[in-house]
């Protein structure tokens, strides 16, 4: 036992830290390569813008009896009851070039050459994107010009009135 009791005073061997682990070199990377940066390339077709809409204007059904009426009254060279029944379409559909056209040539048929191309000019600026009104609004524009001895407008009135700008 005597043994055991001096086993257990035995001292222990000192403590050594452990040695730092060999340093590992840092893997060495390529050098890094810089340019300015390529523009990305752009799709060399765009597709093309959709087509303007187009719409012809039409006469309600109030309106078209109307001008059905006023049409009659012109034939029979009542021109104030014509340009009345007009009036009253226009108060029912104020931005439609035909009915515009229409008290044109009423005017026309009067002999109104100065309020006819007015007319035609209201339904022009109103059919800018019909192109079917727009043409007929120039052509009243033209003869409204022509009554008037003034060759070289119309001429110009007409060409817009087939299309040529």
């Amino acid at each position: 036992m005597a043994l055991l009791a001096v086993a257990a005073c035995a001292v222990p061997p000192p403590y050594r830290a452990p040695a730092p682990p060999a340093p590992v070199p840092a893997p060495t990377e390529p050098p890094v390569e810089t340019r300015p940066a390529q523009p990305q390339e752009q799709p060399t077709e765009q597709p093309p813008p959709p087509a303007p809409v187009v719409r012809e204007p039409v006469l309600s059904a109030a309106s078209k009896a109307l001008v059905s009426q006023a049409q009659i009254q012109l034939q029979s060279k009542n021109y104030p009851v014509a340009a009345s029944s007009i009036e009253r379409a226009l108060r029912i559909e104020p931005a439609n070039p035909l009915l515009w056209i229409e008290l044109g040539k009423v005017r026309q048929a009067e002999g109104n050459y100065v309020q006819a191309e007015n007319m035609g000019r209201k339904a022009a600026a109103l059919s800018v994107n019909a192109p079917k009104a727009n043409s007929a609004a120039w052509s009243l524009i033209a003869e409204s010009l022509r009554a008037r001895g003034k060759n070289q407008e119309a001429q110009e009135a007409t060409m817009k009135a087939q299309g040529v700008r």
